[in-house]
C-alpha cells in the first residue's frame, strides 16, 4: 500500500527570526507584510509571537485594514494556519521574539522561508548560530537580511560575507535611516510615508527578491516555464556588492540604474560616455599631447646628452661578434 503524499500548503509562511534583540525583526516583517499586501501578493496575515506584542501595538495603531492581523497561539498554530488557509490567506508573516526557545523551535517548523534580520555588529554575528543551528537542524530555507546598515561602512560588507558562510544573503540591504522607525510610530511603513524616498526604494526591492524566492519554493515547474525571466537576474549575480552592501545616503549623487534602481549595474563605458583620460606619465614627453595613445615612440635618435661621450657601437650584423 502506498503511502500518501502530504497535501500541499497553498499559503506560504515566512518566519521571521533572531536570538538577538532590536535586529529588526519586527520593523521587517511588518514592512514586508504590507509590502507584499501593496504588490498583489496577499492578502496577507500577521501573526505575532512575541510576549512583548510589539507587532501587535504597530497593527493596532494602523488606519489600514490590511494587512489582516490573526490572534494564535504557539501550541495551536499548525492549527491556525491551516485555518487561516481557508479563509483564502496566501502569505502569512510570523514575526517571533528574541530568544531561541522551544518556541522558537515549534514556529520554523512550520516555515517555507525562515528570514533572519542581522545588524552589521560583532553582537548580531555572535548571536546568529544558535538560530541558524535551529533552522539547519530543520532544513528549512534560510535568508539573511542586513539589516540598519551604515552607507558605505566597511563592516557592512564584512558582514555580509560573514553570513553567506552560512546561508544566503538577500541581496538588498537596509539602512539606517529615521524614516525607518518613524513610519511605524502611528502603524505604517516607510512605502506609506514616503513612497519615493531611498528606504521605500530598499523595501520594494527586498520584497521582489522575496517573491521570487516564494515562487521558486512552490515548485510549480510549468508555472516557472511560462513566467517571463526576471531582468535583474544578472544583476543580482555580477553585483551584489552595489546590490546589497553599498548604499548612498540622502543628498548625495545617484549612479544610473537599469531596469530596477535596488538592482543596479556598475557604470560601464558605452553609448554616450567616455572612459576617464589616461593619467600622463613624466617619463613620456608626448603624455601631454591630447591625441597621444599611451604609447612611448622615438621618433629619431638624438645621441648623448650635450657634454657626454658618446657610447653608442655600430651598428653590427646579427650573429657576428664585435671586435674591439
Amino acid at each position: 500500500m502506498s503511502e500518501e503524499k502530504p497535501r500541499r500548503r497553498m499559503a506560504q509562511v515566512v518566519v521571521f527570526a533572531s536570538q538577538k534583540g532590536g535586529s529588526g525583526k519586527t520593523t521587517v516583517s511588518a514592512h514586508m507584510a504590507v509590502e507584499a499586501e501593496r504588490c498583489g501578493a496577499g492578502p496577507v496575515a500577521l501573526i505575532d509571537t512575541d510576549p512583548q506584542g510589539s507587532m501587535a501595538k504597530w497593527w493596532n495603531a494602523r488606519a489600514s485594514e490590511t494587512p489582516a492581523f490573526a490572534q494564535v497561539s504557539v501550541p495551536d498554530l499548525g492549527r491556525d494556519i491551516d485555518f487561516l488557509e481557508r479563509a483564502g490567506y496566501r502569505l502569512i508573516v510570523i514575526d517571533t521574539p528574541p530568544a531561541v526557545t522551544s518556541t522558537i523551535a515549534e514556529v520554523i517548523t512550520h516555515a517555507d522561508l525562515v528570514v533572519i534580520p542581522t545588524r552589521p555588529s560583532p553582537h548580531d554575528l555572535r548571536a546568529v548560530g544558535p538560530t541558524v543551528d535551529i533552522v539547519q537542524m530543520q532544513g528549512k530555507p534560510l535568508v539573511f537580511v542586513v539589516n540598519s546598515a551604515t552607507a558605505r561602512a566597511r563592516i557592512t560588507g564584512e558582514t555580509a560575507v560573514a553570513l553567506s558562510q552560512h546561508g544566503t544573503v538577500a541581496p538588498v540591504t537596509l539602512h539606517h535611516r529615521v524614516d525607518f522607525a518613524a513610519s511605524m510610530i502611528d502603524g505604517r511603513t516607510v512605502g506609506e510615508v514616503n513612497e519615493t524616498g531611498r528606504s521605500a526604494e530598499e523595501v520594494a526591492h527586498l520584497w521582489a527578491y522575496f517573491e521570487d524566492r516564494l515562487f521558486r519554493l512552490r515548485g510549480d515547474a510549468m508555472a516557472m516555464l511560462d513566467r517571463a525571466p526576471r531582468q535583474t537576474f544578472e544583476q543580482d549575480i555580477l553585483t551584489p556588492a552595489r546590490a546589497g552592501m553599498a548604499g548612498l545616503d540622502d543628498g548625495e549623487e545617484e549612479i544610473a540604474m537599469e531596469d530596477r534602481p535596488g538592482y543596479a549595474l556598475p557604470p560601464r563605458f558605452g553609448t554616450g560616455s567616455q572612459p576617464p583620460p589616461r593619467p600622463a606619465s613624466p617619463a613620456a614627453p608626448e603624455a601631454s599631447n591630447s591625441n597621444w595613445d599611451g604609447v612611448e615612440r622615438r621618433k629619431s635618435d638624438q645621441g648623448p646628452p650635450k657634454g657626454q661621450a658618446d657610447r653608442r657601437r655600430p651598428h653590427m650584423p646579427f650573429g657576428r661578434r664585435h671586435l674591439a
